[in-house]
């Protein structure tokens, strides 16, 4: 059987980041990819001039569909952008029997709100506890901990915090931190840290979405958490080292790059 992993989030039409960009992910992994949208959006490398939410309902639809057929091996939440939407993927993912990765999605790479006020409180109260792994960056990382973070220390208590909150581990991405880019994980036991080069470029559009949907095909895969996140950082690494350069803004990573 092809291992399948299913994609919770908005759609991005110039394809770098959201679905399109989670369906590439899962592809260049060798997984079936299955996506259930949340919002749409109007954008492109340089701006993001509109976001419309589905229905709570509609979106709920969706994710019954696909499971109740093609049952995924692994999912991943993306942009949720309405605390309806937020209740409704809470509640259904208290009866997933697979892993659940909450990519936290709160601004676009071109600082645009990708979800209401409301609904960042839903994703701490509720979705936080039905995580299997939490993939915040920092400036998400400090807006659902309420902690500052400055460096690596600041990295692994947000991480530790996360998991105290009810995740059951938290991917703390340091990529806005001065020097090379470290990544820390905490499993509730253990702190990992995944190390690579800064590399110096403008096109990091969809980098959140494509590192957080590789660790999601490679959990369907049926990877270890920790092996899991190490080969995801690779890949994410080598699609911003070879992005494209697609795009007039910040374009998009390469989702062709090795894996």
């Amino acid at each position: 059987m092809k291992p399948v992993a299913l994609t919770i989030a908005g759609s991005d039409p110039s394809g770098g980041a959201g679905i399109q960009a989670d369906l590439k992910t899962f592809h260049q992994f060798g997984v079936y990819g299955e996506a259930v949208v949340t919002l749409v959006t109007v954008q492109n490398t340089v701006r993001v001039s509109r976001v419309e939410c589905l229905s709570a309902e509609l979106v709920a639809e969706q994710v019954r569909a696909v499971i109740e057929d093609i049952r995924p091996q692994a999912a991943k939440t993306g942009a949720l952008g309405a605390l309806a939407i937020v209740d409704a993927v809470a509640e259904l993912a208290g009866e997933f029997d697979f892993p659940l990765v909450v990519d936290p999605v709160m601004i676009s790479k071109h600082g645009a709100p990708l979800i209401a006020e409301d609904a960042r409180q839903a994703v701490r109260d509720r979705l936080l506890e039905r995580a299997y792994l939490i993939t915040p960056n920092l400036a998400e990382a400090e807006a659902l901990t309420g902690l500052a973070i400055r460096d690596v220390s600041g990295l692994r208590r947000a991480a530790e915090a996360l998991v105290r909150m009810g995740a059951r581990a938290a991917l703390v991405k340091g990529g806005h931190l001065e020097g090379a880019a470290v990544d820390v994980l905490h499993d509730g036991e253990v702190f990992h840290e995944f190390s690579a080069p800064r590399i110096e470029t403008p096109h990091t559009h969809g980098t959140g979405c494509t590192y957080s949907a590789a660790i999601t095909a490679q959990l369907a895969m049926g990877a270890s958490l920790a092996e899991a996140v190490s080969r995801a950082k690779a890949y994410i690494t080598e699609a911003i080292r070879t992005a494209p350069g697609l795009g007039s803004g910040s374009g998009p990573v390469n989702h062709h790059a090795a894996v």
